[in-house]
């Protein structure tokens, strides 16, 4: 990518592509990413992200991984960050040893409750309250690009979605250049959030981000952990396909595909695909981008 940064990718003539992946539990997991990562690597995206396990886990294999991205692949990674259960000053070692591996990029996060998403939030007792404070911290430490999330349907946490968007944009205001959306399934959510978002001044790129749905029961779990909804239309569009695996799997790529298209279409400065370590899907879906000229 040239020695641009992620924020002038999303904001320049062509749109952007980028991966997000989890970190694997074990040695064999952890073989099955890299092989994923070494897959992914010859489409040439933008940027590609590990997150921290849930409740805040995972965390050294997270920043292990990521530094290996940047001293051992050709790509550009995002690390990231959560609030959950770490200190100030162990979030301050993170970002330090983010910026020591040559990671130049982070996305700033306040992350999961500890009991899972639908939990109160409970702040570490010398840790920090919320993501723009995160923001602030890591725009403060070193030469970090800070992303953030947003939320098209809205965060769970806000009593509203015109409060989400004021957060965002708070967070743009502390420093943020940039944000990935959480999951969703109709683009007239993301345009809403977009919308908003521009309607108070706040002008960052806003990456949307895509799951195909290749496993009902899969999907609908990571819908129901992320507070997005299944809308009733999509579930249907199933109904037809009696269960079987090969068909359903084919649909949900057409339909991811589909979106991506609308999203491109109206303006969206590029796509953030969840892969679940898995490669396949995912460059299936940029293939029908790029054989449409949208990629």
């Amino acid at each position: 990518m040239a020695d641009r940064s992620i924020v002038e990718e999303l904001r320049g003539p062509t749109p952007s592509f980028s991966f997000e992946f989890f970190p694997p539990k074990d040695d064999e997991g952890e073989a099955v990413l890299w092989r994923t990562i070494a897959e992914l690597e010859s489409l040439h995206p933008t940027f590609v992200s590990v997150t921290y396990g849930a409740g805040g886990t995972t965390r050294e294999r997270t920043v292990r991984i990521t530094g290996r991205i940047a001293e051992l692949t050709s790509l550009v990674p995002v690390g990231h960050l959560t609030l959950v259960d770490q200190s100030r000053s162990e979030i301050e070692a993170v970002l330090k040893q983010y910026e020591a591996a040559g990671v130049q990029h982070v996305l700033a996060l306040r992350g999961d409750p500890t009991g899972g998403p639908g939990a109160p939030w409970v702040p570490h007792p010398d840790g920090l309250q919320y993501a723009v404070d995160l923001v602030s911290l890591a725009h403060a430490m070193g030469s970090f690009s800070v992303g953030v999330a947003a939320f098209p349907e809205g965060h769970p946490d806000a009593c509203d979605l015109d409060a989400d968007a004021r957060v965002l944009l708070a967070k743009a205001e502390a420093g943020a250049e940039f944000a990935v959306t959480q999951l969703f399934f109709r683009a007239s959510d993301y345009f809403s959030l977009v919308e908003r978002a521009r309607a108070l001044g706040c002008d960052i790129p806003i990456v949307p981000g895509i799951m195909p749905i290749l496993h009902l029961g899969q999907i609908t779990r990571m819908a129901a952990l992320s507070g997005a909804e299944l809308p009733a239309e999509v579930l249907e569009s199933f109904a037809p396909l009696d269960d079987e695996p090969a068909a359903i799997r084919a649909h949900g790529i057409e339909l991811a595909t589909g979106l991506c298209r609308e999203l491109l279409a109206g303006g969206a400065p590029g796509l953030h695909f969840y892969t679940l370590n898995r490669s396949k899907a995912t460059r299936e879906i940029v293939a029908n981008l790029r054989a449409s000229g949208q990629l």
